[in-house]
């Protein structure tokens, strides 16, 4: 096995917002509170505990969901400890996609592990537990009903509506039936089909599968699963909810932070709450003195929707902007990890924060990877390429091998040098500017007249290495299907079947948290 890292600057993937964020340029520090550096999480701990966590309702909450599914020691030591005023988590959320959904799931969750335990070596008076915050009240199905798979996609089919983890998972039989053979039979074969079918087929809803099944992937590493639509977690936003609800505080402060950041993920409302029922979760809405729902014929008073909310708190379902407010309300929280976009979402939401005098976390990116199979690395080593070179574009990797396997030399580049000097040197010779625009016209034809020869010497040689460029051509594909990165198409189960649950603790050993690289590993 060979581990590289390489800068996000060289992948040219990530966007110029996340590479000044890491990088630590000044002008993004207004819309964060502390960088995410590991030093800074002293200063973060003594602010945190100076915020009160009711954490005898999160651990009444937590050893309820967990009663029903076996989980480890460490699991339970962890939910245990958040009684204590020492005790602090890392987080992370993430939708319920089936069967985690892209890869990206898998290394957010190591990434939150590895933290917990980095803070704990660096800070050992202290405890930290790594969390998966599900979002089991978001309501966009489409985005959570399919896999990718070996280049199929497999999609479950069915008509439910509202949170996506109140679903029930019983007309899940069919999907299987499609899994099973692509698969496989080897023993991780077997071992996953059974976990899975465990999970979605023995489980009542999407919320509790997915449970299932990250705690059997995960619990070993004293990973806790949340799930935040519980009345008992709700009472506790009660506060929040009517700032939000009836005097729509948050809206102006983060419209004025989205005028100065200028790029922004997620879009504000003047309600920032979906009333929550079975099978609906829909837009509460001002009109007049009254509120609406959305798609409903409900409609409340100022004071009738008061009364809701205090009565019925577990209603009010926030969205993508409100969430994190909700999080960082209910958990003795230190930092959120997560993607470019979310990292960009939570910036909207500083002085939202403060507002409602919650403390922000520190945001921390996730790890990214890029995994090659023996087979590609063989080819990717044959072919005389490192897999760093893949993140280029296919006409520059053609173009690579060409010059590198050619015996004539079709690289231009001198020629250029020799051409600039040329047309400096005529430029020097006069001051009249009309003259120099002549002379700068010219020196641009002749470097158009040479890269069109540069393509024609490059296309003749294409024509001699053919196959081994429709084998690039196929490694690219295979490394970043349909050009997206590889962590955002490709599930887990490939790996595991080729590596079994040994995958987890590779990838563990491998993700820094603080070493802002990105991690390629491939099978040598």
């Amino acid at each position: 096995m060979r581990v590289e890292r390489i800068s996000y600057q060289q992948t040219n993937f990530f966007s110029k917002f996340i590479l000044d964020y890491i990088s630590g340029e000044a002008c993004l520090s207004p819309f964060y509170h502390r960088a995410p550096k590991l030093s800074n999480f002293k200063a973060q701990i003594q602010e945190k505990q100076n915020q009160f966590v009711n954490r005898a309702v999160l651990v009444e909450e937590l050893s309820q969901q967990y009663s029903l599914i076996d989980t480890s020691d460490s699991v339970t030591r962890n939910i245990q400890s958040l009684l204590q005023e020492n005790t602090f988590t890392v987080a992370t959320g993430h939708q319920l996609c089936l069967f985690t959904g892209p890869l990206y799931f898998i290394y957010k969750i190591i990434t939150t592990i590895n933290l917990s335990e980095q803070l704990k070596s660096e800070y050992p008076e202290y405890n930290f537990v790594p969390i998966y915050w599900m979002a089991s009240e978001d309501h966009d199905f489409d985005e959570v009903n399919h896999v990718h798979l070996f280049g199929k996609k497999i999609q479950w089919n069915q008509d439910q509506k509202g949170a996506v983890g109140a679903l029930s998972t019983q007309s899940m039989q069919s999907f299987f039936d499609q899994l099973k053979p692509i698969l496989g039979d080897s023993k991780n074969a077997k071992d996953l089909y059974c976990l899975l079918s465990d999970s979605y087929l023995e489980n009542k809803d999407l919320a509790s599968a997915t449970r299932y099944l990250v705690n059997s992937l995960f619990s070993k590493y004293g990973l806790i699963v949340l799930d935040a639509d519980s009345p008992n977690l709700k009472k506790e936003a009660i506060p929040l909810i009517k700032r939000d609800v009836l005097e729509q505080s948050n809206y102006p402060l983060i419209q004025n932070t989205n005028q100065g950041l200028g790029e922004v993920q997620a879009y504000v409302r003047p309600i920032n709450f979906f009333y929550l029922q079975k099978g609906s979760r829909n837009r509460i809405e001002q009109q007049g003195k009254d509120f609406i729902v959305c798609n409903s014929d409900l409609k409340f008073s100022k004071e009738g929707l008061l009364s809701e909310i205090e009565s019925h708190p577990e209603r009010f379902s926030p969205n993508v902007l409100l969430r994190p407010l909700f999080k960082e309300l209910i958990l003795p929280n230190l930092a959120m990890i997560g993607g470019g976009a979310e990292v960009n979402y939570w910036m909207q939401l500083k002085s939202t924060f403060s507002f409602n005098k919650i403390v922000y976390p520190i945001l921390m990116l996730r790890n990214s990877v890029l995994i090659a199979n023996d087979t590609i690395s063989k080819k990717v080593n044959t072919l005389g390429f490192d897999i760093s070179d893949f993140f280029y574009d296919d006409v520059e990797l053609h173009k690579m091998y060409v010059s590198r396997t050619s015996d004539v030399d079709i690289n231009i580049n001198t020629e250029l040098v020799k051409l600039d000097d040329l047309f400096s040197s005529l430029l020097s010779k006069t001051n009249d500017e009309g003259m120099k625009s002549s002379i700068l016209a010219e020196k641009q034809k002749q470097v158009n007249a040479l890269k069109k020869i540069e393509h024609k010497l490059l296309k003749l040689e294409k024509q001699k290495h053919q196959n081994a460029l429709s084998q690039i051509s196929v490694i690219k594909t295979k490394l970043f299907p349909k050009n997206l990165l590889q962590e955002r198409q490709e599930n887990f189960i490939p790996f595991y079947l080729k590596y079994g649950v040994e995958f987890f603790d590779l990838l563990k050993k491998e993700l820094k948290p603080f070493e802002y690289t990105f991690t390629l590993i491939s099978d040598q």
